[in-house]
């Protein structure tokens, strides 16, 4: 074991013991192109491991904004870390270099890179999977974000070569929230463009960090959050790039609220903003990411008192929380999911919902019922679910 790989063993047992986050310069002999010594010079990042007993293996970067000048790293790293902790995930808060120290692109590419590779060369110490990193980022914090999603194959000038290095630079998953993307349309955000690219501003330049212009079909799968009301970082960037990821099929989500600042953070407190980032825990579940598990085609009939039902869905929800959900719309009573979007393999409990209008009689608030009983008092409905489940018949009577 060489003697990062000891002094990270270390780190991460104190870390585990404390709870608390611990800093790890990214570069312990010093980071490439430093002007000093000081934390504004030496790129770091606080590890947050998830407890033990909620740990799913799953990691995240994450990159607080401040238009490149700046770091908001409570409600833009601290907060967000607690709540990846929260759901089992580890976290990695990056304090880059910025340009208002002096450091400008490809720095802070640099520093990203090194961050991803970093954890994931320290996978096993850190207790994670490899393979389940991920990068999330605010307004600057975004763009960078972004860099990471669709610039992980460049080698930048002045970047180091070491055993890290050798490592892939590529998020598993990305989430650019509320980002700065643009650096060329009106949109765009001019702060962050002075302060990223400095003295050696150029379109050409400009055009080349504009990540709308470079996603490809290896950019990771990508959810971003937004507000409308925005006018610092307004929704065209976040837009521009999912549009982008459509374009080149890469899976993307975007959620645009209409109310909100720029620069919320989680903002949980708020009844309406506060729910974007549970929209990304369901993304993360989904995607497989918080709990990889083999999935299962499917098919089926559900009746309700022996006849099709008109239209409505079928949940099969695994008792891992982590684990994926599985949703299949109901038509004329049939359903079917493929070996992608099927449930997972094992205990399932199913939850069925269908129009009101197949019973006579029956009325409720919105048109639909939605039972977990296959009889009324027969208890929890549950199935065991097996490879290409065929001819599954669920019967509900009411």
């Amino acid at each position: 074991m060489n003697k990062l790989s000891l002094f990270t063993a270390a780190l991460f047992l104190t870390t585990l013991a404390f709870a608390e986050p611990t800093k790890v310069r990214l570069w312990p002999e010093g980071a490439p192109g430093a002007k000093g010594d000081t934390d504004k010079d030496q790129p770091f990042i606080n590890v947050w491991p998830a407890a033990k007993d909620k740990a799913n293996g799953a990691a995240f970067v994450v990159c607080p904004g401040g238009g490149y000048g700046g770091l908001a790293a409570d409600h833009e790293g601290v907060q967000v870390a607690k709540w990846f902790n929260g759901i089992g995930v580890s976290a990695f808060v990056l304090h880059y270099r910025l340009g208002s120290a002096g450091y400008h692109f490809p720095t802070q590419l640099i520093d990203v890179q090194r961050a991803i590779r970093h954890v994931r060369s320290n996978a096993k110490q850190y207790g994670i999977d490899p393979n389940r990193i991920g990068i999330i980022g605010f307004s600057a914090g975004g763009h960078l974000t972004s860099m990471a999603a669709t610039m992980f194959d460049e080698k930048p000038a002045g970047a180091t070569n070491d055993a890290v290095d050798q490592v892939s630079a590529r998020p598993d998953v990305a989430a650019p929230t509320y980002p700065v993307i643009s650096m060329i349309e009106d949109f765009g955000h001019k702060g962050s463009r002075k302060n990223l690219l400095g003295p050696n501003d150029s379109d050409e330049l400009a055009k080349h960090v504009s990540t709308e212009t470079r996603v490809t079909a290896n950019t990771p799968p990508t959810f971003i959050f937004q507000t409308d009301e925005d006018t610092v970082v307004p929704a065209e960037n976040a837009v521009a790039f999912y549009l982008a990821c459509r374009k080149n099929k890469v899976p993307a989500e975007l959620h645009i609220y209409r109310p909100g600042p720029h620069g919320v953070g989680l903002f949980l407190g708020d009844p309406v903003l506060g729910t974007w980032s549970g929209h990304l825990r369901d993304w993360l579940r989904n995607q497989g990411f918080l709990k990889p598990a083999k999935r299962t085609a499917i098919d089926g009939k559900v009746t309700v008192n022996g006849k099709p039902v008109s239209w409505g869905s079928v949940i099969f929800t695994p008792e891992d929380p982590s684990a994926p959900v599985a949703c299949a719309r109901v038509m004329g009573g049939k359903f079917k999911l493929d070996d992608k979007t099927g449930p997972v393999l094992g205990k399932v409990k199913l939850t069925v919902s269908y129009s009101a209008a197949d019973v006579p009689g029956l009325e409720t608030a919105d048109g639909t019922v939605t039972t977990k009983e296959q009889k009324p008092g027969a208890g929890d409905w549950s199935l065991e679910v097996g490879e290409n489940a065929k001819n599954l018949e669920l019967q509900v009577s009411r």
